[in-house]
């Protein structure tokens, strides 16, 4: 028999992509109200695609089921929708992922987006008890020049912008390429995040460190291959945004109990859990912290350390990060007492 989990800390999400919280009821619903004809026929069908060899078969399906989403209302939909889960799971701050290029290279404007999104961010806090802001993802397959003409578009929306990423179809995509695209953004005061080491090599964390100038990298599992660039990462304390289910759902790990964030945390690595895309992987934070605690019997003191490990990692003023860690270890040791 399973034990029980323990409730979920609260937490800051910083790696989840907003295109990738949309669940099938939903997106079933967005494309009948915009009159567009998904290819499977039904829940059911739709539920079953959900099976991906790799990343390229995920990619597939999440871009094929953005075309639901058209109106500035759409986006609203989807951000409340997840809004609404992840603070029923501990999230009490969220830096959501966003791909402006997904849409507006199908027609729809990045106002439309922005101001959808951020008509759900504009009231999180009085209505779910957390705040939220947004990182622009560039598609790393597409041309770098698409990114660097993204940048300055961004100015007016520098209110809910707190920085920009790379992400999309990573093997023979390195991030040097990417490297005008993200010294613009650090000349416009942007936060600069990078998808790397999840698929691709090590090589391409150091990239991101050296050639994109990156404060947290998103994934990193497969930096433990090389004992230097785990060596760096300890010593700068450089955050990693670790998604367990996300990575047993693509296939860079063969299962939880293989997950590498045991070892992550033995080598004193700046780990955080989160969701990466909860509704096509199985679980938002609370479930990932959950299955992987129950799959490497992560002790209380672990599950507080990636608590606090995503506060501190998170772009919130150093203030707002004391007050959340306060929050930590009040939960945790509510949670010790109750136990």
């Amino acid at each position: 028999m399973t034990p029980p989990q323990p409730p979920p800390l609260p937490t800051a999400e910083l790696h989840v992509h907003i295109e990738g919280t949309l669940e099938p009821e939903l997106a079933f619903r967005l494309a009948a109200r915009n009159r567009i004809a998904l290819r499977h026929a039904d829940l059911d069908a739709l539920r079953r695609a959900y099976a991906f060899r790799d990343l390229q078969s995920f990619l597939d399906l999440y871009y094929e089921l953005t075309a639901v989403l058209q109106r500035p209302e759409d986006f609203t939909d989807l951000a409340e929708a997840y809004l609404a889960r992840a603070a029923a799971q501990g999230v009490r701050h969220a830096e959501v992922f966003v791909d402006p290029q997904a849409h507006t290279s199908r027609g729809v404007p990045l106002e439309v987006v922005f101001e959808g999104l951020g008509a759900a961010f504009a009231t999180a806090e009085q209505r779910y008890g957390l705040t939220s802001q947004l990182i622009v993802c560039f598609l790393r397959d597409r041309d770098p020049a698409e990114a660097e003409a993204l940048v300055p578009r961004l100015r007016p929306y520098r209110d809910l912008v707190v920085g920009v990423g790379l992400d999309s179809a990573e093997v023979g995509h390195p991030p040097e390429l990417f490297e005008r695209a993200y010294a613009l953004a650090a000349d416009e005061g942007l936060h600069r995040v990078a998808h790397a080491g999840e698929e691709g090599p090590p090589s391409y964390v150091w990239s991101a460190l050296d050639r994109l100038g990156v404060e947290r990298v998103d994934h990193g599992i497969r930096s433990l291959e090389d004992p230097a660039l785990v060596a760096r990462l300890r010593a700068e304390q450089l955050p990693l945004t670790v998604c367990p289910l996300s990575n047993v759902a693509l296939r860079c790990v063969p299962d939880l109990t293989a997950h590498p964030l045991r070892r992550m945390l033995a080598a004193e690595l700046a780990v955080t859990v989160n969701s990466d895309d909860p509704a096509y992987f199985g679980g938002y934070l609370h479930d990932n912290t959950a299955a992987v605690t129950a799959a490497l019997g992560l002790t209380p003191g672990e599950r507080q350390r990636l608590a606090e490990n995503s506060f501190r990692a998170s772009f919130l003023p150093a203030a707002d990060k004391e007050r959340h860690l306060v929050a930590v270890a009040a939960a945790a040791r509510a949670t010790a007492s109750g136990a």
